[in-house]
């Protein structure tokens, strides 16, 4: 079995890149092989550009899916999104690590899924949700946050987690992935430096102990469920005899908050 991680922080010493290391290091426990991928320390650039395409399709404009569509088709994918991508398809499991930063991912990390996540190589209207390109893999989100659970509940001030992490989970599901329940670091400050033993304490050393147990017992997290395509009818609109999971995809438009 293989873990491939995806580390968003610029700093090795925060606690995401502790989070990042404990985990390979739960993985390698139970026997498991691990790769890393550190968008900062690596240079990643998140933003798509032409000049990362050897033979565009179009010289005069460029059009990024058909640009990405075109590589794929014709092997000129860029040699660091082939690699990440050879990354994926050898995992069974892939977790995201990535402290929250005003309400959403760091950019770098929505850089990766734009760049990554090629139309035609890993999606197209044909190669989504259960017929997605890493159907029969699961991924994780492994995020850090600066309060309490009850701030991120779904009446606290800073805003429902659940619903702020939907679109992330969402684009996972998107191209194939299982979700698995997040895993969510509550109360991290920003600054905190495991290379300072001072900072060492029993809440941090439970979200220590917290993830390595998730590692360990992956098998066991629950499942985020997410509509399959037979769910939307020829519209696009989902269905009025389908499942209904989250609040951004629901039978009525208008919903009463009181």
């Amino acid at each position: 079995m293989r873990a491939h991680i995806v580390l968003a922080h610029p700093e090795p010493k925060s606690f995401n890149g502790h989070l990042s290391r404990v985990a390979a290091k739960s993985f390698e426990d139970i026997g498991w092989d691990v790769t890393i991928t550190d968008l900062y320390s690596s240079g990643f650039d998140p933003c798509e550009r032409q000049e990362y395409y050897s033979n565009p399709k179009d010289l005069n404009r460029f059009n990024v899916q058909a640009e990405q569509r075109f590589a794929s088709e014709d092997g000129s994918i860029p040699q660091e999104i082939k690699e990440e991508i050879n990354r994926l398809d050898a995992a069974d499991l892939v977790i995201l690590q990535y402290p929250m930063w005003w309400h959403l991912p760091p950019a770098i990390l929505k850089g990766w899924f734009d760049r990554v996540l090629l139309y035609g190589e890993v999606y197209t209207s044909s190669k989504r949700f259960e017929t997605g390109r890493f159907k029969n893999k699961r991924a994780m989100l492994s995020v850090t946050v600066g309060t309490s659970p009850e701030t991120y509940a779904y009446n606290g001030r800073s805003g429902d987690i659940d619903l702020m992490l939907w679109p992330v989970n969402f684009t996972l599901a998107y191209v194939g992935f299982t979700v698995l329940e997040p895993f969510i670091a509550y109360g991290v400050e920003a600054g905190i430096s495991y290379s300072n033993p001072e900072i060492i304490n029993d809440r941090l050393l439970k979200i220590e102990q917290e993830i390595a147990f998730k590692c360990k017992s992956n098998e066991n997290i629950d499942i985020v469920p997410f509509n399959k395509m037979g769910d939307w009818g020829s519209n696009g609109r989902i269905k009025d005899d389908a499942p209904i999971y989250s609040p951004f995809i629901r039978h009525r438009k208008n919903i009463e908050y009181n």
